[in-house]
Parts: structure tokens; sequence; C-alpha cells
């Protein structure tokens, strides 16, 4: 099987792991905790790290930081993995679902229209008019790291006085005009689950710049523990990164350059294979973004889920592994009666026709050939080209 996104442990992995257990530092401290806060936070050009259990307690710890709390509103796109939503609800809080545009980003002419036409500012916050709740932040998520026109919800952001917590899972390595994450948001969150790019195997990391925050942010991760005498002066998180994790992501994010670059190649090996199908089109790719290009695969122009499953389950009798893309938020049980812009046209006709195809690092040029011969060979069988 040429599996869809697997590690790539080829770096010292195993020498770092071997360490932990020499040392007996197995748990949530050792050397290689606070190394990765610091190879994370300067891979994004950050001044401060804070590493946590997974992506989705790293975007819940970073809102609670940033103030959201019961009854408010987080504004979201509508077209994310369901972590991104479900961070806002564990504050008690509320999405209000965006669409997004042609980069699969959060469509920021929505937002801005959304926000003119259905917020007021009411003293010091931001009033939804419909609900009466406050809006607390916005939380642009970086698609197949893709990162949004940040400018411009910088200055969205800078006329309401909202924070911007970017769900950055998946975009380690990337740059927005030649900016790195950190300087793009007032926090930024990335995910080391095991199909991303860098992996610790689970864990996550916010990093950011403002110095105060970061330590609210540690404080809370660490059960907001003050003293050796079991003092805790808040409400806290046991969001903690063990030392084993650590320690692989450190192996890991000492190959960052290579590993994103594998996935950049990986990325045109397939546009390029696949250039000459009318009725399929490439991932997007968005103007002055270095994307650090997660997934790749294709989208069906006339497609739906049926014929990406049927894609999918032929591509898997050949022994290749491939999938559909994430389902948007207003159509998951849990938040069909969440708040929703005026129209989440884009998001709601996009998903059904994406096919993700083999793209870990490690995969040989030979089985891209392979993947990519066989997609052209199922497509021609069902009549696609």
């Amino acid at each position: 099987m040429i599996p869809l996104a697997v590690p790539n442990l080829e770096g010292k992995e195993r020498e770092y792991l071997n360490r932990c257990i020499d040392t007996t530092f197995v748990s949530s401290v050792g050397e290689f905790v606070n190394l990765i806060e610091e190879m994370t936070a300067a891979a994004c050009g950050a001044k401060f790290g804070v590493a946590t259990s997974s992506g989705t307690t790293g975007l819940h710890l970073s809102l609670v930081g940033c103030g959201v709390t019961h009854g408010d509103i987080v504004i979201i796109p509508n077209f994310t993995f369901i972590a991104t939503a479900n961070s806002v609800s564990h504050c008690g809080a509320t999405s209000w679902l965006m669409d997004v545009d042609d980069s699969w980003t959060l469509n920021i002419n929505q937002l801005e229209n959304e926000l003119e036409s259905n917020a007021e500012i009411v003293g010091d916050k931001l009033i939804h008019k419909i609900t009466g709740k406050r809006i607390a932040a916005i939380m642009p998520v970086y698609t197949l790291g893709n990162v949004s026109d940040m400018e411009r919800i910088s200055e969205i952001a800078k006329k309401y006085n909202l924070p911007v917590i970017a769900d950055a899972a998946a975009a380690i390595g990337a740059t927005f005009h030649g900016k790195n994450l950190a300087d793009l948001a007032t926090l930024s969150v990335i995910s080391f689950n095991g199909n991303k790019t860098i992996t610790a195997g689970g864990g996550g990391m916010v990093v950011g710049n403002d110095e105060i925050l970061m330590k609210k942010l540690k404080h809370l991760s660490t059960t907001a523990r003050v003293t050796a005498e079991y003092d805790h002066d808040m409400v806290g998180y046991n969001y903690r990164m063990t030392n084993i994790q650590a320690a692989v992501g450190c192996a890991q994010l000492e190959r960052l350059d290579a590993l994103v670059a594998r996935k950049r190649y990986i990325r045109t090996f397939y546009n390029d294979a696949f250039k000459d199908i009318e009725n399929i089109s490439p991932f997007p790719e968005v103007p002055k973004n270095e994307s650090s290009c997660w997934f790749s695969g294709f989208v069906l122009k006339n497609g739906n889920l049926e014929v990406v499953r049927k894609i999918c389950g032929e591509l898997k009798n050949l022994g290749i592994e491939a999938r559909s893309f994430w389902k948007p938020i207003a159509l998951q049980k849990p938040y069909q009666n969440a708040l929703k812009a005026s129209s989440l046209e884009v998001s709601n006709n996009l998903w059904d026709k994406i096919v993700t195809l083999p793209c870990s690092t490690n995969i040989t040029d030979s089985e891209l050939e392979c993947v990519a011969a066989n997609v052209k060979k199922i497509l021609k069988q069902l009549e696609i080209c």
C-alpha cells in the first residue's frame, strides 16, 4: 500500500527517544520539551512557544488566554477540520461560520460585510445584533498550509479590537508576503499530529510574540500551578506535551526545510501530471504565499462524494490510499444550528469534489508516477477525462 500521509522518521528520532528513556524523563518535564518550544518558535519567527498536548488543546488554550468565555462568539471558516469549531465549543462559545474563497481560506469580503451588517460596538464590546452576544475573536484557518490574506484580516481585527488566533495546524514552514507565521496573528497554533509534515506523534504548539500573554498560556497549560506545594491560582488545564513526544518533534524539526521542500515538490508533481485533464483542477495557490503544501491531490469540477468514493475505492484496490477531505462545519451534526453567514455556497459545494493523494515526504518518485498513472487510468474508466 502507498499510504496517504505517514511520518518520515529518518532522522534522529530513535536516538532522542533513547535519551528520554536513559534519563527517565519521559513525562511532561525534560530537555526536549524546552527545546521543541524554542525550535518551533524560531521556525515560525516567534519570540515564544508553548507546547501543548494537541493542536486542539492549543486552540482552546489560545482562546481562553485571549479572554473567550461562555456565551461569546468566535468567527471561523465553514471549511475546516472540526477541531476548529470544537475548540470554540470547549470555551462555551458559539462559532459564527463564514464561507471561504477560491484559496479555500476565509472569505474576507464576506467577513467584512457580515461585521458591518450584523455587528455593532457597544461600549468596549463588539456585539452580534441578533443574538446580543459578544464577538470575541477571529480564527482564520490556513487550509493545506495556505495562509489567509492576514494583512486585511489584521486591519478588520484592529478596527473591531478583536484578537486573531490562527489555526495554522498544517502551516509550519509557510510564509505570507515574506512574513513568518508569528508576525501575522496574535497567536498561531501548530499541530504535530501523525499525518502532519512535522509530527511528534501528537501534540501541538502555540507561538506568539506577546510575552505576558504567552506566560499566561504556559501557566494555564500546566494546571496553573504556582508552587511545588500544590498551590494553584486559576482554573488551569493539563495540556502538557510529554518529553517523549517532544523528542520526536525535535528530530523532525531539524529537517523542516527538507520536509517542506518535499511537500512542495509533490504538489508540483501532481499539478504537472494532471494539467492536461480538463475535468479536474489543482489545489489552490495563493499569490505571494509560500504554502507548506500539506496535502496534495485534485478537485473534480463536476463531481460529487459518490464519484470521489469510487475513485478512492478503485485506487485502494490497486494498493494506493486516497481520501476525500473535510466536511464543512455547517453540515456536521453538532453544528447544524451554529451561526452562519448569509451564504456558505463555496465551501458547501467544494468539499465533496476533493480527492487527496499520497503525499508522505518519503514517497518515492516511482511511487508518485504509479499514483499518477493509475489516477489517469481510473478517471478514463469513469469517463471523467
